[in-house]
């Protein structure tokens, strides 16, 4: 299958069994163990990028392109400090229910814009382009497609999160396929850090910072890469 597949699976899995899912676990309402688990690793990626950004003290001066932005986790807070935030997702779903979550919290939408769209399609010019928790529905040669198109729309900086691939969180995929459940989400792809590393790094990007976020079900690599 190849990668407009994946695009259309995603998308279709979005706008429906998989907003619902998803839409719960980023939310406050009660969910399973396995969903708090993954809302508090997400949370933690969310933290970690705001944490990043906040010590660099320049917040309010930055245009930021959210990309894959789900529900708001990061826009919201990131339109919250100041920031000028272009929010997207292939989602209509999800991008309905981020603007209902902005206009519940903020006290202007002036600066946070929300807009349906696929990565590719993206356009403009921005400071930081961040995309979290989007690669994993990928295989690597879309993922790396994707990673360059994004960099390319940054003037600054590139911050990224995605599934390391390794053997111990292979063989804990493996196990995880056996158990599908009626929530199944889409194909999970893990990505080598070393390839995307070098295929950025050939394009004048280079590591600045990076994290690791682990919970029991949650496992990220977080990177932020600038321009050398």
């Amino acid at each position: 299958m190849n990668s407009v597949d994946d695009k259309t699976i995603v998308r279709d899995y979005f706008n429906a069994t998989g907003f619902d899912r998803w839409q719960r676990i980023y939310g406050d309402g009660e969910v399973n163990r396995v969903q708090l688990d993954i809302r508090r690793g997400h949370q933690q990626t969310v933290e970690q990028v705001l944490t990043w950004l906040q010590a660099d003290g320049n917040l309010k001066e930055l245009s930021i392109c959210d990309a894959g932005c789900g529900v708001g986790s990061l826009s919201i807070p990131l339109a919250a400090a100041g920031a000028q935030v272009y929010a997207t997702d292939i989602s209509e779903k999800m991008t309905t229910e981020a603007w209902q979550r902005a206009t519940a919290i903020l006290d202007t939408m002036d600066n946070l814009k929300f807009v349906v769209q696929d990565l590719e399609t993206l356009g403009g010019r921005y400071h930081t382009v961040i995309c979290l928790d989007v690669l994993i529905h990928y295989p690597q040669a879309h993922a790396i497609a994707m990673l360059e198109h994004l960099a390319s729309l940054a003037e600054a900086r590139l911050i990224f999160s995605f599934a390391p691939k390794t053997f111990w969180l292979s063989i804990l995929k493996k196990i995880g396929e056996f158990f599908p459940g009626p929530s199944k989400t889409t194909r999970a792809y893990q990505h080598r850090e070393a390839d995307l590393v070098r295929e950025l790094a050939a394009r004048g990007w280079g590591v600045e910072r990076s994290a690791m976020i682990q919970t029991r079900f949650y496992f990220s690599r977080l990177l932020e890469v600038v321009r050398t």
